[in-house]
């Protein structure tokens, strides 16, 4: 299949996208590793950290290549791309980018795209369990040793980000470092923009199958 016409730093990121996700979950299962094995041995510890940093220095390549290829100031492109920019620094937020994933599949594959309604739940729903599993080992890893800290295992954790993510937030657990309260503020944000989402998208979609029963009912009923 032919890339579509473009410009020389979109047709870059069509071709890379796809692989880049597959290094995002390379880089996920390093981290998980480092943070979940470092009791077990310190080589795996040490594996973990090395695709870690190996699969980061994919991501910065890619962010300068992007770069070049576009032509422009470099404050420019910070400005114009800046979840690409926040991605790279924080690679742990790379699920954000699960819309453009999922298309570049979508334009590879011989199937049709799927409706709007259906599109938008997908989303949302890959993008909460890879955030949610990437934010609980950010604030396992940061609050597991912290003094007063409420989170002490990845089991306390994950049931903080279903709090967080729901925005249910019962107050019996809560980040005490300044890495973790970011993390959750991040969560925070991301939980409501993921509700706002899927209720905002089953709700047109009821309001679509009622407009289309309306219309379906012959006048006088």
């Amino acid at each position: 299949m032919h890339d579509a016409p473009g410009t020389r730093d979109q047709i870059w990121e069509r071709r890379t996208e796809l692989p880049l996700f597959y290094a995002s979950l390379i880089f996920l299962t390093g981290f998980a590793v480092s943070v979940l094995a470092f009791r077990v041995h310190p080589l795996w510890r040490d594996i973990g950290l090395a695709l870690v940093a190996l699969t980061w220095l994919c991501f910065l390549v890619d962010y300068l290549a992007r770069l070049v290829l576009s032509g422009m100031r470099p404050l420019h492109f910070v400005r114009l791309h800046w979840l690409d920019t926040l991605i790279v620094m924080l690679p742990l937020l790379r699920p954000l980018r699960m819309v453009r994933v999922h298309d570049a599949i979508q334009a590879r594959s011989d199937h049709p795209r799927r409706g709007l309604y259906g599109r938008v739940m997908s989303y949302a729903g890959l993008s909460a369990g890879l955030l949610g599993f990437s934010g609980a080992l950010g604030v396992y890893h940061f609050e597991r040793r912290a003094p007063g800290a409420t989170i002490r295992t990845f089991g306390d954790a994950v049931w903080w980000v279903c709090e967080t993510l729901t925005t249910v937030g019962y107050g019996d657990m809560a980040p005490v470092t300044p890495a973790g309260r970011i993390i959750a503020a991040c969560l925070m944000a991301g939980g409501l923009a993921l509700l706002g989402a899927v209720t905002g998208s089953f709700s047109s979609w009821m309001l679509q199958v009622f407009r289309r029963q309306d219309e379906a009912e012959p006048p006088g009923n």
